[in-house]
């Protein structure tokens, strides 16, 4: 058994599973887009410098930032695409609570993750091409899997505009209405969600078990990689205690089920792809709480800029 053979294996997932992902996750979206209104968008004339490091720290720096972490530890072609696809996805739906639990500006966590929402139909298929063409071993797999940019454009728009338009329009005209669904949507979905991945693996335990360790130090280092450069990139711009921390969250905690689904329906559940994403979608579940009670102990300041 060697690394290689990651590169070959696929994870089963059956087409009827495959369909309850898929609205697990559109679920997942509408459940956050229950809590975003309009005003959350007008919020970007409030603190424009803020959101651009944000919008820059999940969508520039941290795929670039992971495509010279592949140059660095150099792990199987699969394992690093799956790094590249995790890093092309927008912020992860619990990003919101872990922020409101850091003590972090909520507002702010929340606007981003309604604009990267939307940045994500057309940044998250450009990233993963973009970065994943750089790099020799990757571009050979996105040639043999004939990936359609515009095929997963559609499917990103699908699964995360229309929840958000729903959810959105629900919260503009039915606010109450939407408050209580808000709760029942975010925890039942996260629940149902994570509880279908962890079939997913238990079916495929032969090569979880496998591969845990190999894949799940790398998991950490590049999750901790994300983390830093929210963080970094906050501090060169001089944000506030509250924003740095909302912008380090939002890109430490990413959408994996997002990035699971495109593995499941564009590359067959390659083995490196879909285990990386996995784990990511566990680990920064944990890391993020971590995170987020560190700094429920430690106050920060109350200005915004």
């Amino acid at each position: 058994m060697t690394d290689s053979t990651l590169d070959t294996i696929q994870i089963h997932f059956s087409t009827e599973a495959l369909w309850v992902l898929n609205l697990a996750l559109a679920f997942v979206m509408f459940g956050i887009a229950l809590d975003i209104s309009v005003k959350d968008f007008k919020k970007l004339m409030e603190t424009p410098k803020a959101i651009l490091v944000g919008v820059l720290s999940q969508f520039i720096a941290l795929p670039a930032i992971t495509f010279l972490l592949v140059y660095l530890i150099q792990p199987t072609p699969s394992i690093a695409l799956g790094m590249m696809m995790v890093a092309a996805c927008p912020g992860g739906n619990v990003s919101n609570f872990i922020s409101h639990l850091a003590r972090a500006n909520t507002a702010l966590s929340v606007s981003l993750t309604a604009i990267a929402t939307l940045l994500a139909v057309v940044m998250t298929p450009f990233n993963l091409q973009f970065w994943g063409d750089l790099y020799a071993p990757t571009s050979l797999l996105l040639t043999t899997v004939e990936i359609s940019f515009f095929e997963m454009m559609q499917l990103v728009a699908l699964l995360l505009l229309i929840p958000l338009i729903l959810g959105m329009s629900c919260n503009a005209l039915k606010p109450k209405l939407a408050k209580r669904l808000g709760t029942f949507f975010k925890k039942g979905s996260i629940l149902f969600f994570i509880i279908l991945v962890a079939i997913a693996l238990f079916n495929n335990k032969a090569v979880f078990m496998n591969y845990i360790f190999y894949v799940f130090w790398i998991v950490l280092v590049h999750n901790l990689v994300a983390y830093s450069t929210g963080y970094s990139l906050s501090k060169l711009f001089a944000l506030t205690e509250e924003n740095t921390r909302s912008i380090t969250i939002e890109t430490g905690i990413q959408n994996s089920g997002l990035g699971l689904l495109l593995i499941f329906t564009f590359f067959d559940g390659l083995g490196g792809m879909a285990l990386l994403t996995a784990f990511w979608g566990v680990w920064h579940l944990i890391s993020g709480l971590i995170i987020g009670v560190f700094w429920s102990k430690k106050s920060a300041a109350s200005a915004v800029t």
